[in-house]
């Protein structure tokens, strides 16, 4: 397993469970040691999906320790108005806000626990040989090279192993960067305290532009900005300490009181780039090996949607499950897994990349709240029959491409309604009847 972060450590979890030896290669030094790298965090959302498949392997209750429940955004106006928007329409339902690293050392040390599992790290791979499953190493101790016959990369959006298959008759891979960086900052905690309400995830929506906050459990929030790279308003703009600072304190002037440290942030966190990944096929047969991609080595997602994680958990069940179905034949579980999981990939790239357009811009239109008054209505009026697309994505294990089109079912559904209110004639009545009498028995 090429890379011990949260998928790679999960796999291997599931792996050694199954009986397989295990052996995890990382790049970077042992997180249980080493300080997590400033400002590369991005503060995880973890919800269903990924509860599910720390379920299944017996991590949830201790991951869920440390987090800290999000039931809503908390929308901060520019002139300081607050406003909370639940994510479901009892408002009993939250994601789960935990760090990274915690995660990952969590991950890294319940891997290590099983037998058969080693991990092996400042070790970074600078070749591959896809067809006997020869690797080359570069180590503290000079060059290493190690042969497996099942070859796994969970190594990352810019995977090294994924690079290596971009041969001819290999992996096809398209690399989509938004013109967009992201920077972390930080509000410390006030008197021992949170300086804000820790039960929701709050966004500053500025149009092309916004931050979001993320509680942890010192009683900080990690705040990420999501700013254009170029042109009015962006990192390029506003490259110094008193050009930043001056435009930050004008368009987040309420964020600005609860930050002491913002200058040192400013200029010690690095700008990080927004990548969507695309692949395909997920694996590659050789004569003597099989290498396969997991998680952002084979699909790669803008943050917006808070699945990124979720998604990659999801590909460890979705390969334990199509080992099971095939005797443990890995060139033949691993063409299964990536048949399955491909178009769910896809499908949570693009709601993500909507997403951010929604955070960003329209969730503080009159438009917007109106229709989540709607969607929440809608879901009191018919439970568990119409659900919102963000209910779906955050609280069912329901794969996203039957999301997308349940939702397009629904809205056609909650049109047809709108028609027969605002038409008032027998057709469009019998329509909107029709159309509820089929969101009643789930048909919708």
């Amino acid at each position: 397993m090429v890379g011990a972060g949260l998928v790679g450590c999960l796999t291997a979890c599931y792996l050694a469970r199954r009986g397989h030896r295990v052996v995890l290669y990382e790049r970077r030094p042992d997180p249980r040691s080493a300080a997590p790298e400033r400002g590369r965090s991005i503060n995880l959302a973890i919800s269903e999906r990924g509860i599910d498949a720390l379920r299944r392997i017996g991590l949830d209750r201790t991951v869920l320790e440390t987090a800290l429940p999000m039931s809503g955004r908390m929308m901060h106006a520019p002139d300081g108005t607050l406003g909370f928007q639940s994510y479901s329409a009892g408002g009993e339902r939250a994601i789960n806000s935990i760090s990274r690293s915690d995660l990952n050392r969590t991950l890294l040390e319940a891997s290590l626990a099983m037998p058969g599992v080693q991990a092996l790290f400042e070790h970074r791979l600078t070749g591959l040989d896809a067809d006997s499953g020869r690797m080359e190493f570069d180590t503290p101790g000079g060059p290493v090279t190690r042969t497996a016959t099942v070859v796994l990369a969970a190594d990352g959006a810019y995977s090294a192993v994924r690079e290596r298959l971009r041969l001819p008759g290999g992996v096809e891979v398209t690399q989509d960067h938004l013109d967009y960086g992201y920077k972390e900052l930080t509000i410390p905690a006030r008197d021992g305290e949170f300086a804000l309400d820790p039960g929701a995830l709050h966004i500053w929506p500025r149009g092309k532009a916004m931050m979001i906050a993320l509680p942890n459990p010192d009683r900080s929030f990690t705040c990420t900005l999501f700013w254009p790279r170029s042109g009015p308003g962006s990192f390029e703009e506003l490259d110094t300490a008193e050009r930043f600072e001056e435009f930050f304190a004008a368009v987040y002037p309420d964020a600005r009181t609860l930050m002491p440290d913002l200058a040192d942030d400013y200029a010690h966190n690095p700008i990080g780039r927004l990548v969507t990944v695309r692949a395909r096929p997920w694996h590659v047969r050789g004569a003597g090996a099989v290498t396969g991609l997991l998680g952002d080595a084979a699909h790669a997602i803008v943050p917006f949607y808070g699945q990124g994680a979720n998604c990659g958990f999801e590909d460890c069940v979705e390969l334990d499950r199509c080992l099971e179905e095939t005797g443990d034949d890995f060139p033949a579980a691993l063409a299964l897994y990536g048949s399955r999981r491909k178009e769910h990939a896809d499908t949570i790239a693009e709601l993500a990349l909507e997403n951010f357009v929604e955070m960003r811009d329209k969730v503080a239109s009159r438009s917007f709240l109106l229709r989540k008054r709607l969607e929440h209505g809608l879901e009191r009026l018919l439970p568990g029959r119409y659900v919102s697309r963000y209910e779906l994505v955050s609280f069912s294990t329901v794969p996203y491409a039957e999301v997308r089109r349940r939702i397009a079912r629904q809205n056609r559904a909650v049109a047809a309604v709108a028609l027969g209110i605002v038409l008032g004639v027998p057709v469009a009545a019998a329509v909107t009847t029709g159309l509820l009498r089929r969101l009643r028995r789930g048909g919708a």
